[in-house]
């Protein structure tokens, strides 16, 4: 024989239909922002997506400009060179920057996080790694070189 009371049943029926509709409800409106955003651009190696916030046009144009321009688009400096690097650094970055730029509060010109110099640096080594490792070797007892310390406009040509 069944002991629970029937408005235990009804009331579980609620909360779970309640959860189904809530859960559709964010899952629509992040589908419509992912497609009003054009979120699904950052996920092509095009350069122009990352001009998608006007706050990046700049960063773009003077890309286009710089020395680089020829051999390496936006990922191949701001993001990892295996799959799952470069994708998580998306994802991290596109949480970070669509937080700020819906929300405000960050700092213009933008300027680069310490996370992402680090990215940024391991990818100057990457594709320079011949000559980098030339410089590591004569500066072996002091810090290392960071590249854009002096290369800080490589990538972005700046007038």
């Amino acid at each position: 024989m069944n002991t629970l009371n029937p408005s235990h049943k009804t009331a579980g029926y609620v909360i779970f239909y309640l959860l189904c509709i809530s859960t559709g409800i964010l899952a629509g409106v992040g589908v419509f922002t992912f497609y009003y955003a054009r979120g699904y651009s950052y996920l092509t190696d095009n350069p122009n997506a990352c001009a998608n916030c006007h706050v990046m046009k700049p960063y773009l144009d003077s890309w286009q400009k710089s020395s680089h321009h020829n051999v390496a688009v936006c990922n191949d400096c701001h993001t990892g060179h295996t799959l799952i690097t470069k994708y998580y650094v998306k994802a991290r970055n596109g949480y970070h920057h669509s937080l700020a730029f819906t929300l405000g509060g960050f700092h213009e010109p933008i300027r680069i996080t310490d996370f992402n110099r680090e990215v940024l640096e391991t990818n100057c080594r990457f594709c320079h790694q011949d000559f980098v490792q030339n410089i590591d070797y004569l500066d072996s007892h002091s810090q290392r070189l960071n590249c854009s310390t002096c290369h800080f406009n490589v990538g972005h040509f700046k007038y």
